[in-house]
């Protein structure tokens, strides 16, 4: 099987590694792709945006199956172009990418599909953001319509920050708080059978005991030691098919992955929002645990064969990722910067994200450079061997969360 991976994050990273295991994949080819990617696949520079020069490039590399990493050529319709050429391609329409490419219109579909939800308004004057942040009060949650890098969403007590917030954006969806721990739940889909995969969480705040601005994520870990016995089928019932068959119904089926970031509340399961896509940094913790060969599952889904698959297996061992950002990050994150210093310890694997190589130095070129698992008998374990490694590695200004797992690794069992 020659696959075509879309994405040049550390996220892709994680699946270009996880695709190149699979023992029915002969050729992996990536665009634009980033050095640690490099190591495995054939890279191909490309705007990753541009749905006919994918399909144009899957079309000449042979390509029997797509995978498409980030929300932006999901949003753009390169599912599209792949799919109209003839290719299988796991990534949904641009029309259902909209469940993650519009948050108001995310809103409305859960409405439909009845899956719970925080109460919420779509505001687009600054007359609506301030009758609806009255309406709900402190601690005020505005979020972009549109996409926005992980980035789009402000928690805060402080109202005059809520409404500048709203402003800036011009249309937002502002709701109600979420109280409670927060899940992330994959699900798989071919448009009619979802497959949930086992959960993660990840860390938001760019600095330790969740201070500081939000970030596209800092680090996560896998499995969650305190989460429900029955949280993947609850999620598949409530959550994930009813959102499929409502977009479904409007002809605008999902294949691909369906992200469902929920919140455990007091009043019970709540989605907090949805994406389109695998999620970054949660996939590094995730794909590294799963023992299902990963081509034949997108392949199943991009061909609607969801249903005949078997179970997913997954290891028993935990996996932690700590994220290294570049300094400055979020707000202004400084790049061109010497990385050195990177060597895999055993039980750990390093995905890179914002990388790039120049005059034979490995750079920094974006504001989450390097994506760093670790896997355990435990999550301590795992966290530890994930903190050796990334102490390891030096970029100047670079920082990243030292609680990232802490205290779930101290409420495990035994610990």
């Amino acid at each position: 099987m020659r696959v075509l991976l879309i994405g040049s994050g550390a996220r892709e990273h994680a699946l270009a590694y996880s695709l190149k295991s699979d023992v029915q994949v002969t050729e992996l080819h990536a665009a634009p792709g980033n050095p640690g990617i490099g190591d495995i696949a054939a890279l191909h520079e490309i705007n990753q945006n541009d749905p006919q020069a994918v399909s144009a490039l899957a079309i000449k590399i042979g390509a029997d199956l797509v995978v498409i990493g980030p929300e932006a050529p999901l949003v753009a319709g390169v599912a599209d172009a792949v799919r109209s050429v003839g290719i299988p391609c796991f990534g949904p329409s641009r029309a259902a990418a909209q469940i993650e490419g519009s948050k108001s219109f995310a809103k409305e579909i859960m409405a439909s599909a009845g899956v719970p939800t925080a109460q919420s308004f779509t505001c687009n004057t600054q007359e609506e953001m301030e009758r609806a942040l009255d309406s709900f009060g402190a601690p005020y949650v505005v979020k972009n319509d549109g996409l926005a890098a992980g980035k789009g969403v402000v928690v805060t007590h402080d109202r005059a920050a809520a409404l500048a917030h709203g402003i800036e954006c011009g249309t937002v969806v502002i709701e109600e708080y979420l109280d409670g721990p927060e899940i992330s739940l994959f699900g798989i889909s071919d448009g009619v059978t979802v497959i949930g995969m086992e959960p993660a969480q990840d860390f938001k705040r760019v600095f330790d005991n969740d201070e500081g601005a939000n970030t596209g994520g800092m680090g996560a870990y896998s499995p969650l030691p305190w989460a429900p016995a029955e949280i993947i089928k609850e999620t598949e019932e409530r959550v994930l098919l009813p959102t499929i068959r409502e977009l479904a119904k409007r002809d605008m089926p999902f294949v691909g992955l369906l992200y469902a970031g929920l919140a455990m509340t007091a009043r019970g399961l709540r989605v907090i929002e949805f994406n389109a896509r695998f999620g970054d940094p949660e996939t590094e913790v995730l794909l590294p645990r799963l023992q299902t060969p990963l081509a034949q599952l997108l392949f199943a889904a991009a061909t609607g064969n969801l249903k005949a698959q078997p179970p997913l297996t997954w290891s028993k061992e935990s996996a932690v990722t700590v994220v290294l950002a570049s300094a400055g990050y979020p707000q202004d994150p400084q790049v061109g910067r010497e990385i050195s210093g990177i060597s895999e310890i055993d039980k750990t694997r390093i995905f890179h994200g914002g990388t790039t190589v120049s005059g034979g130095r490995l750079l920094s070129s974006g504001g989450r450079v390097l994506a760093v698992t670790g896997l355990g008998s435990n999550l301590a374990n795992a966290r530890a061997r994930s903190y050796e490694a990334i102490s390891k590695v030096s970029l100047a200004g670079g920082h990243y969360r030292k609680d990232i797992a802490l205290k779930a690794s101290m409420s495990e069992k035994g610990a």
